[in-house]
């Protein structure tokens, strides 16, 4: 029986995709003088940025600068790119009104995470928020999701995790959460539905179905 529930943020519960996007390609353009497909540049969403940023250069000084100039950049943007998806309110005050503690565990550091939560004021439905910085392991590691659960009150496997990535599925599979494919988000049903969820959601109105 679901007791609890965790979400990632990014494509799951804030549309991200293109404040992601355009600040990867304003860093590796400003920085590396590349034109890098936007495939490539978006493959490893819902990893910490750190992790990404390796996949285009092996030099310190360069994947350092890459990170500077991308967290510059997003931060100037972020506010009038972001929003919720449709429902995600709604969604999260009915598990909420219905005793189901609710939390977030992310790939993105917790001063940014909270930023975009607070922005639309999401941050007041959550029993806890997980960052990057949180913990000393990151997605896919199931780490981060079992210590969310923890911080819930709840063994892993009392919990739902909801995430966008295949990162996500294989983190909360790890820990021992039942998951849920959030298809709305930025990975295809295909990569979503090769990593194995309980469930596969076509929007963040189906959650509370699962129930």
């Amino acid at each position: 029986m679901i007791k609890a529930i965790l979400f990632d943020l990014d494509g799951t519960l804030l549309d991200t995709h293109d404040l992601i996007l355009e600040s990867m390609q304003h860093a590796v353009k400003t920085v590396l003088r590349e034109d890098i497909p936007p495939e490539r540049l978006m493959a490893k969403v819902g990893q910490p940025l750190s992790v990404q940023m390796w996949d285009f250069t092996g030099d310190r000084e360069l994947h350092d600068e890459l990170l500077r100039v991308y967290r510059e950049y997003n931060a100037v943007k972020h506010d009038g790119m972001v929003r919720p998806f449709g429902g995600v309110e709604e969604t999260l005050d009915e598990l909420r009104a219905e005793g189901y503690p609710l939390g977030v565990v992310t790939s993105k550091r917790h001063d940014a995470a909270m930023q975009g939560l607070q922005l639309f004021g999401l941050d007041g439905y959550l029993n806890c928020m997980i960052g990057s910085d949180d913990w000393p392991e990151h997605k896919p590691h199931p780490g981060p999701v079992s210590h969310g659960a923890e911080l819930l009150g709840h063994d892993a496997k009392e919990c739902l995790y909801v995430g966008d990535s295949p990162y996500d599925i294989q983190a909360g599979n790890g820990a021992g959460c039942k998951t849920a494919a959030a298809l709305w988000g930025m990975f295809s049903e295909t990569v979503l539905l090769a990593e194995h969820p309980d469930f596969a959601c076509a929007g963040i109105r189906d959650v509370p179905c699962l129930l």
